[in-house]
């Protein structure tokens, strides 16, 4: 479910895992940010540091992204079209 919330759109899903069998506070949470350029973004963060989780490609949002946050949860990253 999608609520239109402004100006951050906010949305709420079934997990994708078993949140009962995760050892890992905050499993199953799912963030995402839109970006201007996510491209530049991607290049700033691997120069950076960042661990990557999955590169930049196409998806249903425009490009996107995946890092880890410093404490290991994965953040996406998408450019609107």
């Amino acid at each position: 479910m999608v609520f239109d919330t402004t100006p951050i759109p906010f949305a709420i899903r079934e997990p994708l895992v078993d949140l009962d069998a995760s050892p890992r506070l905050g499993w199953g949470v799912s963030l995402w940010l839109a970006a201007d350029d996510a491209q530049t973004l991607h290049d700033r963060l691997v120069a950076g540091g960042t661990s990557i989780t999955q590169p930049p490609t196409p998806g249903p949002f425009g490009l996107q992204f995946s890092f880890l946050d410093p404490d290991g949860y994965p953040i996406t990253v998408h450019q609107p079209t």
